[in-house]
């Protein structure tokens, strides 16, 4: 198979993303038990095996049934498969399939509060983000939250900094980003909003699609390991960083609570525990496959790296800013206390880091010699 035909395979997979599915979930037989064996349908956001999250929701399923000894057996359906991708949420939460893989940044229609949990723009890196869930109070929250949907959620991995976009032009200035025609997702768009950008959310195909045709100017997914796999580099040269709008995206999995409550205690340790177990891996081959990738995108596709301006990033500072304030103020108390947590959270990262990973990476870019 050659790599354009793997490439076509993987957009028009993730251009499922939103459209209409043939199959229905009525095709599908429902979740058997017998011999102490139940067969869980995990729905995806992402066509089979997409390099990242379609790789990862592949491990959890094969993870799950694992560490169950087999008595849970999970069956990976891609997007597209029973239910289109942004439609897992609801898919879960009404019992068609018994969990999804995803991100939150797909939720905020549900609440605006889903999107704190997945990512934050000038917000939490990927070990501060399971750092916040696990010792600062923020998984209880996400408990509180997904439970009005009727699901338990557990992050299950992280693709780390994303990237601020592919652009067909090269930004100068902050003038540069009004009215530009911009994919990106969660409280990243809303950041890009108030800086005057016309924000389009897409699947990862239909992104490349758009860019190709023209009706965009720019977009993020997610870093240069996903993002080559889908043939951006085709289409526009310029890389931008650092992705402000989302220092690390988290990935999750959401299980149907009627399910989640049913499964003996043991049975509950290994969902957790598969879940828990794959954060870290997921997030180094993301780190890995990055690198890797962004070295072959820079000698083989001729993808010139840029970093944007500096009054760009602090007008987005700013703007992120005016959108934590108002989720500060919302009309949901949930959504100001998750807001709250995740900000005391974040103030002592700020705090510390300033004298540990950060004095480090400091450190290491130092003009010495090394090896």
């Amino acid at each position: 198979m050659t790599k354009s035909l793997k490439r076509r395979e993987i957009i028009a997979g993730s251009a499922a993303i939103g459209a209409a599915t043939a199959a229905t979930a009525a095709s599908f037989p429902a979740p058997a038990i017998g011999q102490d064996i139940t067969r869980w349908r995990m729905v995806t956001a992402w066509p089979r095996n997409l390099p990242g999250p379609g790789v990862a929701a592949q491990m959890l399923a094969d993870r799950i049934t694992a560490l169950s000894g087999g008595r849970i057996e999970v069956e990976l359906f891609a997007t597209g498969e029973i239910v289109p991708g942004n439609q897992v949420f609801d898919a879960v939460a009404e019992g068609t399939a018994e969990l999804y893989h995803a991100v939150p940044a797909y939720w905020g229609s549900k609440s605006k509060g889903i999107l704190v949990f997945g990512s934050q723009p000038f917000g939490l890196r990927a070990d501060e983000q399971v750092g916040w869930l696990a010792h600062g109070g923020g998984q209880a929250l996400y408990d509180e939250m997904y439970a009005r949907f009727g699901l338990k959620p557990f992050l299950c991995g992280n693709s780390g900094p994303q990237w601020a976009g592919w652009f067909r032009n090269e930004i100068t200035s902050v003038d540069d980003l009004q009215g530009l025609r911009f994919r990106t997702t969660g409280l990243a768009s809303e950041m890009c909003n108030k800086l005057g950008m016309a924000v389009q959310a897409m699947g990862g195909g239909d992104m490349f699609q758009a860019l190709q045709a023209g009706t965009i100017d720019a977009g993020e997914f997610i870093g240069p390991w996903s993002d080559s796999a889908l043939g951006f580099q085709q289409v526009a040269k310029n890389y931008y960083w650092p992705g402000v709008g989302e220092p690390s995206s988290a990935e999750e999995c959401a299980v149907n609570m009627s399910v989640w409550e049913g499964l003996e205690d043991d049975l509950k340790l290994a969902v957790r525990t598969a879940c828990e177990s794959l954060y870290n891996p997921v997030l180094t081959e993301y780190t890995t496959k990055h690198a890797q990738s962004l070295r072959n995108l820079v000698a083989n596709d001729g993808v010139i790296v840029r970093e944007l301006p500096e009054d760009v990033i602090v007008a987005m500072g700013n703007a992120a800013g005016e959108v934590i304030a108002e989720l500060r103020e919302d009309s949901d108390e949930l959504v100001r206390r998750i807001t709250e947590s995740f900000l005391e959270y974040r103030a002592l990262m700020v705090e510390y880091m300033t004298y540990a990973d950060n004095g480090q990476m400091n450190a290491r870019v130092l003009d010495f010699t090394y090896g």
